[in-house]
């Protein structure tokens, strides 16, 4: 069943419509959608090493547009659709810990955050509810966000072949470190912080 699903992503990556569907997870995502938009940035890169740095910049903006949004939750709902966000996710008291680091941390809360396995979405939705400067929350999403997806983009392309091999031969170890990064990144966010 995971290398049907595997074979499925490669596909749809290379699909004429798979950057618009990567961007729409990626913008999704920074705001409440569960999904990272690496699940579809690794396969396309690897599927069209050339569009590297287009998917790259495709998915970084996408981003931090859907961080602004996120940022807007936190904001002007933080009472409503932003608590809902946080209690769906189950991350009350990291949120409440997140709101005292901003007090003191601030833009190293966004730095730092924003290239962890952990919800980027906490991160936005708590930039707003600190009511956190927009104008040093987008350059540090820029940031943090290009960093994380260029660095991914440049390791695909310099070291493609090799990481699909890999990847292949090994897909369901891939898949499970992916989810123990992804799912550890929650309970850090929810237990230690």
């Amino acid at each position: 069943m995971l290398r049907r699903l595997y074979n499925w992503i490669i596909s749809l990556a290379e699909h004429p419509r798979a950057l618009w569907v990567m961007a729409a997870v990626s913008f999704l995502e920074s705001s409440f959608f569960p999904i990272p938009p690496d699940v579809m940035l690794v396969p396309m890169v690897l599927a069209n090493r050339k569009r590297a740095w287009a998917i790259a910049a495709t998915c970084t903006v996408a981003s931090v547009l859907g961080g602004l949004l996120g940022y807007a939750i936190g904001y002007s709902f933080s009472e409503t659709l932003g608590l809902k966000i946080v209690q769906f996710y189950g991350l009350q008291h990291a949120m409440e810990s997140f709101h005292d680091m901003f007090a003191h941390y601030g833009l190293w809360v966004i730095l730092i955050k924003g290239l962890t396995p952990i919800p980027y979405k906490i991160v936005t939705i708590a930039s707003g509810i600190a009511h956190f400067d927009l104008t040093v929350f987008i350059l540090a999403s820029i940031l943090t966000r290009g960093v994380r997806f260029f660095l991914l983009a440049a390791l695909l392309y310099r070291y493609g072949e090799p990481i699909r091999n890999f990847i292949e031969k090994r897909l369901t170890m891939v898949t499970t470190v992916f989810a123990v990064a992804l799912i550890g990144g929650v309970i850090a966010l929810r237990y230690v912080f």
